[in-house]
């Protein structure tokens, strides 16, 4: 938790808040690859790109 704090406190001094959408979409997009990886639904999350 330590790590988003730090990142948050970065991005609001260097007023860079419009790359936090990004960062977010970022690991949701890694999370889904990362968590169909071995299960059924691959052959469908693979099809998106």
């Amino acid at each position: 938790m330590g790590f988003l704090k730090e990142l948050w406190a970065f991005l609001r001094v260097r007023k860079k808040l419009w790359l936090a959408p990004i960062f977010v979409v970022l690991v949701l997009l890694g999370g889904l690859l990362i968590l169909a990886q071995g299960s059924v639904i691959a052959p469908f999350v693979y099809t998106l790109f």
